[in-house]
């Protein structure tokens, strides 16, 4: 079949690499029918994390069941499947307390291992091996259409990393929310932070593309300035008292503190931007009893209700894909991510 494999810094190929097949009880093959690009693959793409040899990669990824091992019991072939950007069995301690995200037959990822050892492809491919199916992908009443396949894909990871930021944030009615990062995560968040309640949402972002859709997410303000002067619009949108809770979705050392920046004393940061090079304030934290809560997010823990909120129209976070490609042209779909000349790329077979 045909993968997208990661050669070195900015070198995309897509290439042949073997078929995948069902090789435990709990497998099930998945054709993809979209994935793709996201804003984490960007690290080692621009080298930023290490690339020590080829691999493949991708993470996010929809589409129909081609078959299943014999002990698959909640998927069937024919069906439309969402799968979390990470695979987990659904039956140790940590899954079921909704930390699928930490599971112990977590392996090393899609493109790595699973839990027993054996190679599982990345997901911007045209098969998927999935390990343990019935802890990892959840099934779709239907096919769905055209107009909601964007958002079925959203829920693989940036909707429900989104969303994690917010209810990690302990997001309540009535609640001045700021979000600092405008990707699709940051977007997304903005949805999911209108979504419990939030009385007002300020969007920080430069972007006129990014902030039309936090605009159109719910966002009551969007927020140009950066550093201190972000800060300074912030406490006047504020009126001096700073946000009840920040979303951080980005997950640099300057976004962070950005965040600091804008929490309110007794206020909680939620984070979900993967961290490089980040050091928390504990002085600062422990003075003003600033509260932080987030980590990689347990996507498979909110991915039902999400489907249904997407299912009867009450959020749509496929908006977040500005560019479609076929797969054949996965190089050029991660230059327009770079060069933020998209916000978030599907790739269709």
């Amino acid at each position: 079949m045909k993968a997208t494999v990661l050669h070195a810094p900015r070198d995309i190929r897509l290439d042949d690499v073997p078929d995948p097949t069902i090789l435990r009880p709990s497998d099930a093959l998945v054709r993809v029918t979209a994935s793709c690009v996201c804003g984490s693959d960007l690290w080692p793409y621009r080298g930023i994390n290490e690339v020590p040899k080829p691999r493949q990669i991708g993470h996010e990824f929809v589409g129909v069941v081609e078959a299943v091992g014999t002990d698959v019991r909640t998927v069937a072939p024919g069906q439309f499947v969402i799968a979390p950007f990470v695979f987990s069995c659904g039956d140790c301690s940590r899954c079921r307390f909704g930390m699928q995200t930490s599971c112990v037959k977590r392996g090393s990822g899609w493109g790595g291992t699973d839990g027993d050892g054996e190679p599982v492809p990345a997901c911007q491919g045209e098969f998927v091996r999935v390990p343990y199916a019935d802890g990892t992908l959840v099934a779709t009443p239907e096919l769905p259409s055209d107009e909601l396949l964007p958002s079925m894909l959203a829920l693989s990871d940036v909707m429900g990393t989104g969303w994690h930021a917010a209810h990690r944030a302990g997001v309540q009615q009535g609640e001045t929310v700021v979000v600092v990062g405008d990707g699709a995560v940051g977007l997304c968040a903005v949805l999911a932070a209108v979504r419990m309640g939030a009385g007002r949402v300020i969007a920080m972002s430069r972007h006129a593309p990014r902030a039309a859709v936090a605009t159109s997410f719910g966002a009551a303000d969007i927020v140009a300035e950066r550093g201190q002067e972000g800060a300074e619009r912030i406490m006047e949108l504020t009126g001096g008292v700073g946000a009840d809770r920040v979303l951080e979705c980005v997950g640099t050392a300057e976004s962070m503190e950005q965040a600091f920046a804008a929490v309110r004393p007794g206020g909680t940061i939620g984070y979900v931007g993967v961290p490089h090079g980040i050091t928390l304030p504990i002085e600062k934290m422990f003075r003003d009893n600033i509260n932080v809560a987030g980590g990689v997010a347990p996507v498979r823990h909110y991915l039902e209700a999400l489907r249904d909120d997407v299912l009867d129209g009450t959020i749509e976070p496929g908006v977040v894909f500005d560019l479609t490609l076929p797969l054949a042209e996965v190089a050029q779909a991660y230059r327009a991510m770079d060069e933020r000349r998209a916000i978030k790329v599907m790739l269709r077979p």
